[in-house]
């Protein structure tokens, strides 16, 4: 079957098998960020936006996105590449292999949540599986990067 949607920004076409998910639909497209790790929803690696909303793509028929948005990692870059910077400050850069995964549910946490306090920020990012570094490196780094994003908004805000 023939599907539509939008995938970081561009209107895309993919002939899928009805029981295709969406994970392999978007590599298929280039989208090499999106990983499988584990094909129980366990882990966190095969994290997309639909929408703009955080959903693990293994899980995801991908006759679903017809007519849909889809964010990769490759659609934030930008965001992606901030982000890191504060997880390498802090020691918490990981392989490449589950960061992706991990940096989309971070960036969709601070779309959703205003001001999350640690214990929302753990329980958000529960499922997000790391097998390289320890989580409180990566939790400083987040919590460094929600404060300079929060300077920077009110820099912005107009006197």
């Amino acid at each position: 079957m023939e599907i539509q949607f939008v995938l970081n920004g561009k209107k895309v076409t993919a002939d899928v098998q009805p029981d295709a998910v969406l994970l392999d639909v978007v590599r298929g497209l280039g989208c090499k960020s999106v990983k499988c790790g584990c094909e129980t929803t366990n882990c966190g690696l095969c994290t997309v936006w639909i929408d703009g909303k955080s959903s693990l793509s293994c899980s995801v028929l991908a006759a679903r996105v017809d007519g849909h948005e889809v964010t990769t990692l490759e659609g934030v870059e930008e965001e992606a590449a901030e982000l890191g910077r504060f997880l390498a400050a802090e020691g918490a850069e990981q392989c490449g292999f589950c960061s992706p995964g991990f940096i989309m549910n971070v960036l969709a946490m601070m779309r959703e949540l205003e001001n999350p306090d640690l214990d929302e920020i753990k329980e958000y990012l529960a499922g997000n599986l790391c097998r390289c570094t320890g989580y409180m490196s990566q939790l400083r780094a987040i919590q460094k990067y929600m404060e300079a994003k929060q300077t920077e908004q009110c820099m912005e805000v107009p006197a």
